[in-house]
């Protein structure tokens, strides 16, 4: 067993207000070996995001401030962190036709209910093309 070689499990940060939601999210990408950190809003995923240094991060959004991705995009996106943000929206029609998402420095969109096989296969094609030397990562964290 080569443990000192091994890719390093890639961590996912979950920003969403519902506990349902995030323990059915948590849940499958757990069993899809990635490591899960939690936040019920905004500005406790943003404290989260940087003890935890989040590969990607899942976050709702909403009509109110208690937990708003873009708010944590915008935030972190304001201290150099370039780590992708992805939307979990039931109101992403009317986000898609109205603001760039690129700008705020969203990465995608996915409807809820989310269809975990989708999330889970797209996170995995961005963190393999995104990781060093011919997508293999050297297992430091």
């Amino acid at each position: 067993m080569n443990i000192g070689f091994r890719a390093r499990r890639r961590t996912i940060l979950l920003v969403d207000g519902d506990p349902h939601a995030r323990a059915i999210l948590r849940k499958a990408l757990e069993a899809a070996d990635f490591t899960v950190g939690e936040a019920a809003n905004d500005h406790e995923g943003e404290r989260t995001a940087l003890r935890i240094k989040p590969d990607v991060i899942l976050a709702e959004l909403t009509n109110d401030t208690a937990a708003d991705g873009r708010v944590i995009s915008e935030r972190l996106k304001a201290i150099g962190s370039t780590v992708p943000c992805y939307i979990i929206s039931t109101a992403s029609d009317a986000l898609i036709g109205s603001v760039s998402l690129q700008s705020l420095g969203i990465a995608g969109v996915f409807m809820k209910p989310v269809d975990v096989a989708i999330v889970i296969q797209t996170l995995n094609t961005r963190l393999v093309l995104n990781a060093p030397e011919g997508g293999k990562d050297n297992g430091h964290a």
